[in-house]
């Protein structure tokens, strides 16, 4: 992933990338969503609550065809605006901002190869940077994509400037970092895994007989990458989405404890095929993108 390219010129083509890949997977994400957000209920349940906790039985295909039948096609895309607008700023800066950081962890230019632990240390901390400035797309997004389901808070935002808007007006500006605790965890936990694996996924490969940096290279280290960070994340992300996306929720700690009272431990898994197809579906085309748009413009 080294390159001697100028920040600005890494960092738009690196959200470019992370944009297309929203685009071409963000139904698997809403499905994620609102597997997530599934909840135990006592019975029994209103037709509207009933079908979705039916869809959530039949998993990932039948909550995307249960969200298509109920809410139309379209509903699968809810979200996809405040999502173009976190790839923009998240992707943008945890990618470009991976180079400089790692080079600042190993003393210096880049030369050679680099341990994993200083490739874990570097992705961490962009992770980090990137979410902070980019949590309140991820409210709006997970938002959007929540409104409709029957045992969520039932907002009708007409839009993601909407959203913005009336959150801020009803909640407060600082309302826009909610979820910020799980959302850092979860960001800088699957930041290390998709860009550290990724990138000693690559370095291996390459040093393998018959291996180049071709597409082929960069396919399977796209998924390595996509299932180290499912593998690693989902606990913390099954916790952002919850916390984002319902307001029963005091702290992040008291989300953990309530999920794992009502739903057991299972519970931080839910939607693990959902979460797995997305993030690994949106690595290999981010890293795809990525690297083609690298080769053609820098």
């Amino acid at each position: 992933m080294a390159t001697s390219s100028s920040f600005t010129a890494v960092f738009f083509s690196s959200a470019f990338a992370a944009c297309f890949a929203e685009v071409c997977t963000i139904p698997l994400d809403t499905a994620k969503v609102r597997l997530q957000l599934q909840r135990k209920a006592p019975l029994p349940l209103p037709p509207a609550a009933a079908a979705a906790t039916a869809a959530a039985a039949g998993g990932t295909l039948a909550t995307i065809m249960c969200i298509a039948r109920e809410e139309g096609v379209a509903a699968l895309w809810k979200g996809v605006i405040p999502g173009l607008h976190r790839q923009f700023l998240y992707g943008g800066l945890r990618i470009s901002l991976y180079e400089p950081v790692k080079a600042f962890f190993v003393g210096g230019a880049v030369v050679g190869d680099v341990s994993l632990l200083s490739k874990i240390l570097a992705a961490l901390t962009t992770g980090v940077i990137a979410i902070v400035v980019a949590n309140p797309t991820d409210l709006v997004k997970v938002r959007l994509q929540a409104d409709g389901k029957a045992n969520t808070v039932k907002r009708s935002y007409s839009g993601a400037l909407n959203a913005y808007a009336t959150i801020i007006r009803q909640e407060g500006i600082g309302a826009l970092w909610t979820g910020l605790g799980p959302n850092v965890a979860r960001n800088a936990i699957i930041n290390a895994a998709e860009l550290a694996s990724y990138d000693q996924f690559k370095q291996m490969f390459l040093k393998l007989p018959g291996f180049t940096d071709n597409v082929f290279t960069h396919l399977l280290a796209g998924l390595g990458a996509g299932f180290f960070a499912v593998c690693i994340g989902s606990p913390v992300d099954v916790v952002k989405s919850r916390m984002m996306g319902d307001s029963m929720y005091k702290s992040t700690l008291d989300c953990f404890a309530k999920t794992l009272k009502n739903d057991g431990p299972c519970a931080f898994y839910k939607g693990f095929i959902a979460n797995f197809c997305r993030i690994g579906s949106w690595n290999v085309i981010m890293f795809l993108t990525l690297e083609q748009v690298r080769r053609f413009f820098l």
